[in-house]
């Protein structure tokens, strides 16, 4: 199996039916093969050669790594209970990722009768764990500037290899959903963490809480979709016209520059994906579409979405409505087009044109500032409206997203052909979903 996208095909075998066990994961996080991906409010512990600081990569620290201070002031002083056991109630939460098997073995661990059992299982499991934890709530300083530091995530894109990126996109994604959900949605009451960090449960339920006067959590009854880590599924497609030749794209008011991509919005209840995808394209562009197929998906860990790609059938001689949608662009600026048709030789110049994907640190900062709620993107800034006026000769006519996301993979996979409704004579195709 080889992922299509970036972010996608995780490496590592999640040992689910072992990450229940507190034994286990005692055991497992002591190992001197053991690997942490470090947080500081979602931003990982990166640091950069000397021979190419401008391109950082994840730290990987073993447990002797400091860590185990950092569970130590954690955990309870009661010398009873394991650091694992007592952080999960106190401070920031662990999260096991999963182990990283020998590729040449060719026998990856299976919930079978010999690996259930966690004490019997722990000798004959081979190669890495992965674990991950969130420090905010330690008050650690600020190490920006220095060798290692904490950086944007968005950063570490262009200088990831796929391991690196799977593995990260899994643990950011937890780490995150930890984080954020410190309080019970039923009753209110603080949660704990379970599960090497894949379940959280409500504190007042434990059995030396003191809860006679109060009326039980609903959570003490039945299954609750929060009390697992959550995905938000969003969709995320292109449209091509009748003649295979040209893509509908669009440019979103959050982004600087003259940048184009394709439409994309989240699934919403009672809906398909296909059925999200008509619904978005008219929406924000009053496109109709037909002819839905479905293309790939990509882990997006900002903070957890599943973004699942498609490609459509559109009429490019019906008018593109550039008034209907918040993030685009032309809701503002009515001078502006901010969706329209490319043709094929359009796009292939973009993508062969040596800054045509390029996406900045300056863009990177934009874009989190906006994600994260520090910048207002309910209309573009002055800024992105000037840097398109302000393209030099030898400019690309527009930019388009890199490789490393789903969009780029869609654009540049219709303009090499290797997607589109091209059907051999009498032959009947049938869609992938």
């Amino acid at each position: 199996y080889r992922p299509v996208n970036f972010y996608g095909g995780s490496p590592l075998n999640r040992l689910s039916w072992l990450r229940t066990s507190q034994t286990f994961l005692n055991a497992i996080i002591a190992l001197p093969s053991t690997r942490w991906l470090l947080f500081n409010a979602g931003q990982p512990l990166v640091s950069s050669s000397a021979y190419v600081p401008t391109k950082p990569s994840s730290v990987y620290l073993t447990t002797n790594d400091q860590i185990g201070v950092l569970l130590q002031s954690t955990a309870s002083k009661d010398s009873r209970h394991s650091p694992t056991e007592t952080a999960r109630h106190l401070s920031s939460r662990i999260v096991f990722l999963g182990l990283h098997e020998p590729q040449s073995d060719g026998n990856s661990a299976l919930p079978s009768s010999e690996f259930t059992d966690p004490d019997s299982a722990m000798p004959k499991l081979k190669g890495t764990p992965y674990f991950a934890m969130d420090v905010t709530d330690l008050d650690l300083p600020p190490q920006q500037g220095q060798v290692p530091s904490w950086s944007e995530p968005r950063a570490l894109m262009s200088s990831m290899d796929q391991f690196s990126a799977a593995v990260f996109a899994s643990a950011r994604s937890l780490v995150d959903w930890n984080s954020r959900n410190k309080f019970c949605p039923a009753c209110g009451s603080p949660t704990y963490s379970l599960w090497g960090g894949w379940k959280i449960a409500c504190s007042s339920l434990l059995p030396w809480k003191d809860s006679v006067e109060r009326a039980p959590c609903p959570t003490s009854k039945g299954q609750h979709n929060f009390t697992y880590p959550r995905t938000d599924a969003a969709v995320i497609m292109i449209a091509i016209d009748e003649t295979g030749e040209k893509v509908l794209l669009g440019r979103n008011a959050k982004f600087s520059g003259n940048y184009y991509s394709a439409l994309a919005g989240f699934l919403e209840p009672g809906e398909s994906f296909e059925d999200a995808v008509v619904r978005e394209m008219w929406e924000e562009a009053g496109v109709r579409v037909w002819d839905v197929k479905y293309h790939s998906g990509q882990p997006w860990p900002y903070p957890s979405n599943l973004m699942v790609g498609f490609y459509a059938h559109a009429d490019s001689t019906k008018p593109i409505r550039t008034d209907l949608d918040n993030e685009l662009v032309g809701k503002y600026i009515t001078s502006h087009l901010d969706a329209r048709w490319y043709t094929r030789q359009e796009v292939l110049y973009v993508l062969n044109h040596p800054a045509g994907t390029r996406f900045t640190r300056t863009d990177v900062k934009k874009m989190a500032k906006i994600t994260e709620g520090e910048q207002d993107d309910s209309q573009p800034s002055p800024a992105s409206v000037s840097q398109e006026a302000a393209r030099t000769e030898g400019d690309p006519p527009f930019r388009l997203p890199p490789a490393t996301t789903i969009a780029g993979v869609l654009i540049r996979d219709w303009a090499d052909g290797k997607i589109g409704f091209y059907e051999p004579e009498g032959r009947e195709h049938k869609g992938n979903l």
